[in-house]
């Protein structure tokens, strides 16, 4: 089987009804989200399936997940159905909550790091906060875009900080503190981040 195409040799890229340039901001976007996957499964390599079965199911379903939102945010066909379900972010919250009673509570921002899984998730949070940029960015340009994914990707940067934390916890690896912040957290396990 033949990957390469050459259609793309002169920088331009298909999507779902249409061709735009490679660094369009809606392939930006989507070319984000797969390489947030990219993380998510350096993530599964690393964690023990006896430890971590929830969150290795948590993971399989996000990879899934992804996929639909790149798929809906290069769909620009006439009879755009999207594939992502608002349901996976109410989800996402539930297992944020859950997540987040396994880890001490936090007075100061935390370093990303820990155990190697734990850096991979961390690594995916930030990741998944610039497909949330760049989706926002697109978003003003089609106002025909669907909401779930801006909302998933918020909803997901969370579930990654979460999840790193209750990572190390279960390892038995302290999160590291940020120690030249004041304590800026009062209400325990709030969870520190730089953007809403």
């Amino acid at each position: 089987m033949r990957i390469y195409t050459r259609t793309g040799d002169k920088g331009q890229t298909s999507l779902i009804g249409g061709r735009v340039d490679k660094d369009d901001v809606r392939v930006e976007a989507y070319g984000t989200i797969d390489e947030v996957n990219s993380f998510v499964g350096r993530a599964v390599t690393e964690l023990d399936a006896g430890l971590f079965p929830d969150v290795l199911e948590d993971l399989e379903s996000i990879q899934h997940e992804l996929f639909d939102a790149g798929g809906d945010l290069a769909n620009v066909s006439s009879r755009r159905e999207w594939k992502l379900d608002p349901k996976a972010i109410e989800q996402l919250e539930t297992r944020i909550d859950q997540l987040m009673e396994e880890a001490p509570d936090l007075e100061r921002f935390v370093l990303p790091g820990g155990s190697s899984a734990s850096a991979s998730l961390h690594i995916a949070r930030t990741i998944t906060r610039r497909a949330e940029r760049q989706v926002v960015s697109l978003a003003k340009l089609d106002p025909n875009l669907p909401a779930a994914p801006q909302q998933y990707l918020n909803r997901l940067s969370d579930y990654f900080f979460a999840c790193a934390r209750a990572v190390n916890a279960r390892e038995g690896i302290a999160d590291v503190e940020y120690v030249r912040s004041a304590k800026v957290f009062r209400t325990g396990k709030r969870a520190p981040k730089a953007e809403e």
